[in-house]
């Protein structure tokens, strides 16, 4: 090295150190026990874990199993069998569930009674592909993705009805509304703590994408906001920060798109919520099991005590 520029080197070393330095004080914000917090395996033995949800009032966490057609309760009692190879799972303002049902092709919400309302199923007359994953904005617009990983062969494949795999908002008793049809496997989604922003995730596409959500549900400032390697299910917490499934852990990402930490896990995540008391606790659905990890963070999630009820349902086309 020229000795003109030797000098370089050690102030090279000091940023490095003080970058690492500072993820880690960011880590112990958010963690109680920093880089170094261990998840808590709850439950195992399940084929594929998906769609965890806080329920409130009932102090009670349920999940999916795609593969198994079941809604369970984090105790592993069964809520409902089938369920349509449920998926992604959220509450309404009024608390009835609101499901993604992988193989019936739908979303539907369970009313108080234990009956189903189809919600959406057909964008102009075609059936969806498989709507994964949902979420409830506070003036009741729900707002989900339908990737095509329930159909055989996809896209190209025979059951396919639309050619491209969209994101939609809907108001129940209205219309479906398409807003964005540009992703390759559009999948968790969620807002900003104001609601202005939607963060959605595309899974081939490795990274998350944000858009300004108008009234209407309309999206606008199409953006990059962060790579990872094929994030799945996305969440908010009350200071903006995004937690996010991937390949290789956890994402916690501040609201400028910086990484903050990643949080590995024995399984790869899947779908993660907020949950607990305070709103503090991680519940992560990891491929056969279901962990939970302490945060220092109040998380977004749905208020509503749940109405439906959680036995002895099912979901089945007519």
């Amino acid at each position: 090295m020229n000795e003109h520029w030797t000098w370089l080197a050690p102030l090279c070393i000091c940023l490095i150190s003080l970058g690492v330095a500072g993820m880690a004080r960011a880590a112990e914000s958010v963690l109680p026990d920093g880089e170094a917090t261990e998840p808590q395996q709850l439950a195992t033995g399940f084929q594929f874990t998906e769609g965890p949800l806080w329920l409130p009032g009932q102090e009670l966490l349920i999940f999916s199993d795609i593969p198994a057609d079941t809604i369970y309760s984090g105790d592993s009692e069964v809520v409902r069998q089938p369920s349509g190879q449920s998926n992604g799972l959220t509450l309404d303002l009024e608390g009835r569930l609101i499901t993604c049902e992988h193989a019936n092709r739908r979303v539907t919400r369970t009313e108080a009674d234990g009956s189903i309302t189809v919600l959406a199923a057909q964008y102009e007359g075609n059936r969806l592909n498989s709507p994964n994953d949902v979420i409830v904005r506070s003036d009741g617009m729900i707002f989900f993705t339908d990737p095509p990983y329930g159909l055989p062969g996809m896209l190209d494949g025979p059951h396919a009805e639309l050619d491209f795999s969209g994101v939609y908002a809907v108001m129940p008793g209205e219309d479906v509304q398409l807003l964005v049809d540009d992703f390759d496997k559009p999948n968790g989604l969620t807002l900003s703590p104001d609601e202005s922003v939607l963060y959605i995730a595309d899974t081939d596409g490795g990274h998350l994408r944000a858009f300004d959500v108008a009234t209407d549900g309309s999206l606008s400032n199409d953006r990059h906001f962060y790579d990872l390697p094929t994030p799945d299910g996305i969440k908010t917490d009350t200071e903006g920060r995004i937690w996010a499934t991937a390949g290789d852990g956890v994402h916690v990402i501040s609201p400028e798109g910086e990484r903050i930490t990643i949080i590995a896990f024995p399984e790869v995540p899947a779908n993660l919520c907020f949950g607990g008391s305070d709103g503090g606790t991680l519940y992560v659905t990891a491929r056969n099991s279901v962990y939970a990890v302490d945060t220092t963070v109040e998380g977004i999630r749905p208020q509503a005590e749940a109405v439906f009820p959680l036995s002895g349902t099912t979901s089945e086309l007519e």
